[in-house]
């Protein structure tokens, strides 16, 4: 079964509850959200009641809550050389996989981080430090996205995961989050997806790869620049991102939009897991968007 979804939001008085109610609202059998603003780290307390409420709808909608992710805010950094803000991102990530924990939730997507200068291979380290510092406090796995090489990113070329995966010493729950926008961007060709699977499982492990997120790209291939596009109006093309999606070799891996709303104000989810499911690309679709909202 196609597990298809879209990020959706988090608030301190609806919590889980108010993100499950958008995400069916969109038709999605899965979702992403951060348990706060992804901006800051500051975090409200997780309602029990809340939790259990949104647990029994699930139950109802046959919605596998085992396939929900939790994404990490942008703004830690595991990869600096700073003490202190290498500590704080250490913290930081120790309590929202307690707070993963609290919700239920089995996956945290996170973003490497950004050596800022330090060199490559001094990220991977602290990254790699950063993890075995954190993981094996719960038993919620961390995956790490995979990025498009942006200023000082660390994680967009396959090999620097790789190296990261091999000095974690908790390999039961480090995983993988592909970002279709952020492979384009870094170089990778994914019109020749089982290539690309054949390089990753060589490298990385297929078994790795946890969730997917959806998203067409404004750049040209290596653009190195992280701009989502709205599903078939950018770069990569509707054909590659369906050939992606229904994938035989991630057919259990949840698959996640973060598409931009539409004159940024109009969610899209809805309209774009519509036209997923029926694998026929709408060239209309933004105006019909606008008009419905």
């Amino acid at each position: 079964m196609l597990l298809i979804g879209s990020h959706v939001g988090f608030n301190k008085d609806t919590q889980l509850l108010g993100s499950l109610n958008e995400a069916l609202s969109y038709k999605a059998n899965t979702f992403m959200f951060y348990t706060g603003a992804p901006q800051n780290t500051r975090r409200s307390n997780i309602s029990k009641e809340i939790t259990e409420e949104a647990l029994e709808i699930m139950k109802k909608n046959n919605l596998d809550y085992s396939k929900v992710i939790v994404h990490a805010p942008y703004i830690v950094n595991l990869a600096t050389a700073d003490p202190e803000k290498f500590i704080f991102a250490v913290n930081f990530i120790k309590s929202e996989l307690k707070r993963c924990q609290e919700l239920g939730i089995k996956y945290i997507v996170l973003h490497p981080g950004s050596h800022v200068g330090s060199g490559i291979e001094t990220g991977i380290t602290n990254i790699a430090k950063g993890l075995n510092m954190i993981l094996g406090e719960t038993d919620v796995m961390i995956l790490l996205e995979t990025m498009a090489g942006k200023g000082t990113e660390v994680g967009s070329k396959l090999e620097e995961l790789a190296k990261i995966i091999n000095l974690v010493q908790d390999k039961d729950h480090i995983g993988i989050c592909l970002d279709t926008c952020h492979l384009n961007d870094a170089g990778y060709d994914i019109v020749n997806f089982d290539d690309f699977l054949t390089k990753f499982d060589s490298l990385i492990g297929i078994n790795k790869i946890k969730c997917v997120h959806i998203n067409d790209s404004k750049n040209e291939l290596g653009s190195h620049k992280d701009r989502h596009e709205n599903i078939g109006f950018g770069k990569i093309g509707f054909t590659t991102l369906i050939n992606i999606i229904y994938n035989d070799k991630l057919k259990d891996v949840p698959k996640i939009l973060e598409t931009p709303y539409v004159d940024r104000q109009f969610a899209p989810y809805k309209y774009e897991i519509e036209m997923i499911r029926n694998k026929k690309f709408a060239e209309n679709l933004l105006d019909k968007i606008r008009q419905q909202n």
